[in-house]
């Protein structure tokens, strides 16, 4: 990582430089080390990307350490990389440290549900972060209890992704109880999860009482037509969400004209997608 070195050595005193997308550039753990080190030291950048540079639990620390100190780094992505739990973990140290990241991005990292338990621990109380992105790291229910735990406690996240993580009914049970008395949070993504009509209940249930969420995206869940059918009754109380999408759910005609009908109470866009053509409601009060 020669190129991340120089990199690095002309960050560390830079005054003009707010972004970087180093996206896709193999740095690794040595180069991740470079960056962390020259992060302690520069005060301007303000968004970072080291999006899918093979960076595992060693890099990951020395990234952390670097947030300990940094003051104005307010986005990081290190998704599609190889942190882990372990990597999670001195993350979640760093966070307990740093006031300043608002939005943090680590799809696809491996993290499982032991470092989605440690993370939901530490978000319970901090006060900083207003994004996270824990897209397919295999949580589970059990990381995803423990994340209905941390969103019932926390009151700065507005904008959640887990996104393809095997969460099932179980976990978007505990979910949609958080959900039904969050205050804060406005995005919610638990596509690819497999959560079903059952779950697809569990969630109606929680909308017809959050007036915050706005965008709720279900797509591949295979919900179906009952699982249509809860959501079309609970948006008929639900006046907050302005998206749903409900893209590759298994559902027929009937049931988006359901859908539809439910919508003469509410305004909300709804993506209906098959494998021909996509559909969008739009139906307004």
């Amino acid at each position: 990582p020669v190129g991340a070195q120089h990199l690095a050595a002309g960050l560390r005193h830079n005054k003009t430089l707010t972004t970087l997308n180093f996206r896709t550039n193999e740095i690794g753990d040595r180069g991740a080390q470079y960056l962390g080190d020259s992060l302690q030291n520069n005060t301007t950048l303000a968004t970072l990307s080291l999006k899918s540079n093979g960076i595992g639990h060693v890099g990951a620390q020395h990234l952390a350490d670097a947030l300990k100190h940094n003051t104005t780094l307010t986005k990081l992505n290190l998704g599609w990389n190889e942190i882990g739990e372990i990597g999670a973990q001195h993350l979640i140290d760093a966070l307990q440290h740093n006031t300043t990241l608002t939005v943090l991005d680590l799809r696809w990292n491996k993290i499982g549900d032991l470092g989605a338990q440690h993370f939901a621990d530490a978000i319970q109380h901090n006060t900083t972060l207003t994004t996270i992105d824990l897209g397919g790291n295999q949580i589970g229910h059990v990381g995803a209890q423990h994340w209905a735990n941390a969103i019932q406690h926390n009151t700065t996240l507005t904008t959640l992704n887990l996104w393809g993580n095997a969460i099932g009914v179980a976990g978007v049970q505990n979910l949609a109880f958080a959900i039904q008395h969050n205050t804060t949070l406005t995005i919610i993504d638990l596509g690819g999860n497999q959560i079903g009509h059952v779950g697809a209940q569990h969630l109606a249930d929680a909308l017809k009482h959050n007036t915050t969420l706005t965008k709720l995206n279900l797509q591949s869940n295979l919900i179906g037509g009952d699982g249509t059918q809860y959501l079309a009754d609970a948006l008929k109380h639900n006046t907050a969400l302005t998206k749903l999408n409900l893209q590759s759910d298994l559902i027929g005609d009937d049931d988006a004209q359901g859908l539809a009908d439910a919508l003469k109470h509410n305004t909300v866009i709804i993506i209906l997608c098959s494998s021909m053509a996509c559909l969008f409601l739009h139906v307004f009060i």
